[in-house]
């Protein structure tokens, strides 16, 4: 698997189109939690099924696209976040140690 770096408005409009599912991590690259949190997860993460888009939102310098990923997906900011977004709503939000591939796989597999 692989990050998509987001750091353009016009692919969060594209996630929001998006029939299948995506991810977005938002990840402050200032906070030592943050990089745990992100290490652990890259770690399961060969678990998520084929096809979901990585995206990967570094909040330190795409401060505009995580406040739009905010409103878009109607979430409150925190950091790290996890969502899980299906045909333009988010299914899943987690953050902190709530982060966990294995509760995507759960989401995604139904």
């Amino acid at each position: 698997m692989q990050w998509i770096n987001l750091s353009d408005l016009a692919q969060l409009n594209a996630i929001k189109n998006d029939e299948n599912y995506n991810l977005i991590f938002k990840h402050s690259t200032r906070c030592s939690i943050s990089l745990m949190v992100k290490k652990r997860f890259e770690l399961d993460w060969d678990a998520l099924p084929e096809g979901i888009n990585l995206y990967f939102l570094d909040l330190i310098s795409n401060r505009d696209i995580s406040a739009a990923v905010a409103e878009v997906f109607q979430v409150h900011h925190e950091s790290p976040q996890l969502l899980l977004i299906k045909n333009g709503e988010c299914v899943l939000d987690a953050s902190h140690g709530d982060i966990s591939a294995e509760e995507v796989v759960e989401m995604v597999k139904g």
